[in-house]
């Protein structure tokens, strides 16, 4: 057992209103620089829709994520070795500038310096790459609040195997709103897939970072991403991506998009896995959420915290890790799940399923509101079809969903009883009313210090870290372990050097 530590976050889905300030604050503070113009490493979907990049959910057509061969071992889906070596100049599998979209200026001075007339200046787009006149036709959140409809839904991927269960009728429309930044996969194929060992994946947090002194452009990471979130700066001719706000992170302060979130949505915190389960849990044939879970250990068993702390894990960390939202939602009240597990790269960015209005389905139903098995008969019938939730959140999984979400009106139908009076009655979901009441407060009324549970690093491992980082990466000592690269899945190509990273 091999003991590392990695930084986590939750998104609660049913409490996020789509307003884009937290894409807005990450563009302000990551994606200011020349040559990013169209990139947000943070983005808000209306689901059902094409996402940005348009379709990015379609594998069949980008080849990103992983896929298990005839043996059963783990393959890049954007192919072996060789053929990858092959295609490095004329990568095939890349989205181009119209698949994320063109960004677009205005042409203010029309306003300032028209002459005094009859009719209204007008500041017409002008394209913020070539600076010409441009007709703005797509755009990252362009699908926003209109995903339920039969423009943009029916070309969501993931409704492909459900299209008979989803009928396009106003008042069945459904619609959500999914946040996005890179997962941070514990098996990222971004670092796999890379030729230049740019990509690399931190041990002392599990954040995955791009060494541009390193990278040379070749694309690959962006290919292997299933989920799109690796961009090129069209100036540089580097990738770049989320970097989980790891300046921040590291002097125990929460990322930009978490601390702006108006909905209060994001929960951050430290997960202890086994670093020998990552590659069985990937290669797992089925139940990939329960494999994924199976990697994370108890940071309150005393054996864990032995091998922990013998692995170099600090003790604030481990301590941070009992504390720790994140394994509050995915390991303790199992509410979390990640997105789209099927793509086999372990993400560690989870999302509580939206909870449609149950009581509105009782109801419609002929049921009573306050009972609970009444209401656990209202899940199936939700707004929501739980196929097309099951498709985002657990490759597929009805039940693990179906789960999830009678946890959430179990939780709610409590809290109602004990707001007015009335004796609860039993959950029926595997959870003591104690620790519904526990889970209502980490998602509806948890303060800053609740929801943000992020120890700092160590001042000297930073010193270290420094005089590493000044010299050659492959001379790190190995009693520090702040940006070692974690090994994936899959042998990455070999440096320079011709020694692996």
């Amino acid at each position: 057992m091999r003991i590392r530590a990695q930084m986590a976050m939750v998104m609660n889905l049913d409490k996020c209103i789509g307003c884009s300030t937290c894409s807005v604050t990450c563009k302000q503070t990551w994606t200011n620089r020349d040559g990013v113009e169209y990139v947000w490493f943070n983005n808000v979907e209306t689901k059902p829709g094409v996402g940005y990049p348009i379709q990015w959910e379609q594998q069949l057509r980008w080849r990103g994520g992983w896929k298990l061969d005839r043996s059963g071992r783990l393959r890049l889906r954007a192919g072996r070795k060789l053929w990858r070596l092959a295609t490095i100049f004329a990568n095939p599998n890349l989205p181009v500038l119209d698949d994320y979209y063109e960004p677009a200026t205005y042409d203010y001075d029309a306003l300032v310096s028209a002459p005094a007339g009859n009719q209204m200046p007008v500041a017409r787009p002008l394209s913020a790459i070539t600076g010409q006149p441009m007709k703005i036709t797509w755009g990252p959140n362009w699908d926003d609040d209109l995903g339920g409809s039969q423009l943009y839904a029916r070309t969501d991927p993931n409704l492909a195997a459900m299209t008979q269960k989803v009928k396009f009728s106003l008042e069945q429309t459904f619609m959500f709103h999914l946040p996005r930044i890179c997962e941070h996969c514990l098996n990222p194929a971004c670092v796999a897939a890379c030729p230049s060992a740019a990509m690399y994946k931190r041990e002392n947090d599990g954040i995955v970072l791009v060494d541009q002194n390193k990278c040379r452009g070749w694309r690959m990471c962006i290919s292997a991403c299933p989920y799109k979130k690796v961009y090129l700066n069209r100036l540089t001719s580097t990738a770049e991506k989320c970097t989980f706000c790891f300046p921040r992170i590291e002097e125990g302060t929460a990322t930009v998009c978490s601390e702006t979130c108006v909905g209060r949505i994001r929960y951050i915190g430290v997960m202890l896995y086994d670093l020998d389960k990552v590659e069985q849990a990937a290669a797992a044939k089925d139940n990939l959420v329960e494999a994924q879970r199976g990697c994370f250990l108890n940071p309150f068993d005393p054996a864990v915290v032995a091998q922990a702390e013998a692995d170099g894990i600090p003790s604030d960390w481990i301590e941070a890790a009992r504390q720790s939202p994140v394994w509050a939602l995915v390991m303790k009240y199992q509410v979390a799940l990640p997105l789209h597990p099927e793509y086999r790269t372990l993400p560690m960015v989870w999302y509580i399923p939206p909870l449609s209005p149950i009581l509105e389905a009782t109801t419609a139903l002929g049921g009573d509101s306050a009972s609970a098995d009444d209401i656990f008969h209202g899940i199936t019938q939700l707004r929501i079809p739980l196929e097309y939730l099951a498709q985002v959140l657990t490759g597929g999984d009805v039940d693990l969903v179906a789960g999830v979400l009678m946890k959430l009106a179990a939780m709610r139908s409590h809290m109602r009883a004990v707001t007015t009076g009335v004796d609860p009655e039993a959950s029926g979901v595997g959870l003591e009313a104690s620790e519904l009441e526990a889970m209502y407060r980490l998602l509806a009324i948890a303060k800053i210090p609740d929801r943000f549970v992020i120890p700092k690093r160590h001042k000297e491992e930073g010193a270290a870290l420094a005089a590493w980082e000044s010299g050659c990466v492959l001379d790190a000592p190995t009693t520090v372990r702040m940006a070692g690269p974690v090994p994936v899945a899959a042998p990455q190509f070999a440096n320079r050097s011709g020694r692996r990273p």
